[in-house]
């Protein structure tokens, strides 16, 4: 492989990277100079001429014509006088000799490698220069499209082509991807594997709320409204505080837009996802109020020490503020920053049942359990999911079961012994 071949076939491949000509030039000499080194131990007397352009190569070395026997004569840039005038007759003592070195002198072998070495040098730069772009994107939102679609994650081209990494975890659980589909996502994290960057994707981190929020709404954008605080259940619910610094503009009228026009464009992206705007607030009391909407609360206890709430509501307004599979309750306490328990005003349905009821069949402890997060009837029990009480108590799974069985099966008895059999009724 001569020098222009191997020159033009790697200014090729780096234009296709899109390195450019100083970056080009700088990895083709520190290359050829690391040749030299290696075959003559320094290249300080080595000029490196290169034409990227013209594919040209000179590689040129530089001696000092000393005397045969002079006691310098095997310095690096020193040359004998009858070495000297092989190259050129009419040479003298103290005279300079520029003598040409071509490629071929190196060996095929070190032409090779340094082909491989100028590949390599070009991927390390591609790596690094993928790696500290995405660094400086964390947080923001790109598209991509999806490229290949696995278990466990989706593979999404961007623009440029690079590989980008969509974990299934960090998914929306109702998004569906086939090959081709655009997808928005934010830069999460970006993690450097086996010397390889790997720019990992996320569509459920409440940053990538936060950046919907400043595209659709001007005023966030401009730094006239802030989001104080995100929680989210993808997919399900998320609640945002916000905050105007500006006494003219309404937050949450300004987030939810005219008719809910610039919400329904984040809901949308998001998959319906259910999103509870409140007007943020340094008065705790008031906060916790608004975390917990749509539900009415009729009062409640802050002990700040041990950063729980006690919340006292009427029994129509229990499921509200638990919501789904205890959705709203979770994400109100992450929202504060605090464990919110509710409890029943007085006056419960007369067709509950206390939980003290349950004493003679569910351990005591266990009853703590629950009354500990503000369940404190049965119906309350049973209003809540089984994956929610597990996570909010220290009940397993089997205990759990256990006391929805009693409770469901207290209830139905009740309902049995009220009804009439068919004798009374005649």
């Amino acid at each position: 492989m001569n020098s222009h071949v191997l020159i033009e076939s790697f200014a090729e491949f780096a234009r296709s990277k899109n390195i450019d000509r100083p970056t080009m030039m700088s990895i083709l000499e520190d290359v050829f100079r690391t040749m030299i080194r290696k075959k003559y131990t320094t290249d300080e007397n080595f000029d490196v001429i290169l034409n990227v352009d013209k594919g040209d190569l000179e590689i040129w070395r530089n001696r000092e014509i000393v005397d045969d026997d002079s006691e310098d004569i095997w310095d690096f840039d020193k040359i004998p006088l009858s070495e000297a005038q092989k190259i050129e007759p009419d040479f003298e003592i103290g005279e300079s000799v520029a003598e040409e070195v071509k490629l071929e002198d190196f060996g095929r072998r070190a032409v090779l490698m340094a082909r491989q070495t100028l590949i390599q040098r070009v991927k390390d730069l591609e790596r690094d220069h993928l790696y500290q772009t995405y660094k400086d994107q964390v947080g923001e939102i790109i598209a991509g499209e999806v490229y290949q679609v696995w278990s466990r994650e989706a593979l999404i081209l961007d623009k440029d082509e690079n590989e980008l990494v969509l974990p299934k975890s960090e998914q929306i659980p109702k998004d569906r991807y086939r090959k081709g589909d655009t997808v928005r996502a934010v830069v999460h994290r970006v993690e450097i594997l086996n010397g390889t960057p790997k720019i990992i994707l996320s569509r459920a981190a409440p940053a990538f709320l936060e950046r919907l929020f400043e595209q659709e709404v001007p005023e966030i954008y401009d730094g006239l409204i802030t989001i104080k605080n995100i929680v989210r259940e993808p997919g399900e619910r998320a609640k945002v505080a916000v905050e105007s610094y500006d006494d003219r503009i309404d937050p949450v009228g300004a987030c939810v837009g005219m008719k809910g026009s610039r919400i329904h464009a984040v809901v949308r992206e998001l998959e319906n996802e259910n999103i509870d705007v409140i007007n943020y607030t340094n008065n705790l009391e008031l906060y916790i109020q608004r975390a917990l909407s749509p539900a009415k609360i009729g009062s409640m206890k802050i002990n700040e020490q041990t950063g729980r709430v006690s919340v006292f509501l009427k029994p129509d307004q229990v499921s509200l503020a638990i919501g789904r599979g205890g959705a709203n309750i979770k994400l109100a306490s992450r929202l504060v920053g605090m464990e919110i328990d509710v409890f029943r005003e007085a006056g419960d349905y007369e067709e509950d049942i206390a939980l003290d009821e349950f004493r003679d069949e569910i351990d005591a402890w266990v009853l703590d359990e629950l009354k500990k997060i503000g369940l404190d009837t049965g119906r309350a029990v049973l209003a809540v999911s089984k994956e929610d009480l597990v996570r909010r108590t220290e009940l397993e799974e089997e205990s759990v079961e256990e006391v929805f069985r009693v409770i469901r099966q207290e209830f139905e008895d009740e309902e049995e012994s009220e009804t009439p059999s068919a004798d009374a009724a005649q």
